[in-house]
């Protein structure tokens, strides 16, 4: 029987961030001492796991490269405990933090750029306004529609 902890690991923690650089991946979930490795790009594979699988973001640290509103969104909707970001948006860490999640990073902006760097993320564009997490989870779930 596994032990329900409070807390995420800091030796976890330090892996998963450490497996996020070493794999050159997306994300990286942590979870009882288990690691998940993810490659697609934006937040497909959060819509993804949140739909198909949602227990499994539940009291996971996450490790992550960017991390925009939507993400943030989605992983407050997973009730994540713990996330690390490379670069996190404004919005997205007050997002976060008026879920009670711990957050830490190394770059904070005020919005996530799009691929080409011309404009704003689509998807951070999409729910820049939008106030709760399930009103951001709509509009993805909009977006992903259309792609």
């Amino acid at each position: 029987m596994k032990m329900e902890r409070d807390t995420i690991d800091k030796e976890e923690q330090a892996r998963a961030i450490a497996l996020l650089a070493e794999e050159q991946c997306s994300c990286v979930i942590a979870k009882e001492g288990e690691f998940r490795i993810f490659r697609e790009r934006g937040v497909k594979d959060l819509f993804r796991l949140l739909a198909s699988d949602p227990g499994a973001l539940e009291g996971a640290f996450v490790a992550d490269k960017v991390v925009g509103k939507a993400a943030a969104a989605l992983m407050a909707l997973g009730k994540i405990k713990g996330l690390h970001a490379f670069v996190i948006s404004q919005r997205a860490l007050e997002l976060l933090e008026h879920a009670g999640i711990n957050v830490t990073y190394g770059k904070s902006v005020e919005h996530i750029i799009n691929r080409s760097q011309t404009d704003w993320c689509p998807l951070e564009k999409c729910c820049r306004d939008l106030v709760t997490p399930e009103e951001c989870l709509a509009a993805i779930s909009d977006f992903m529609k259309e792609q």
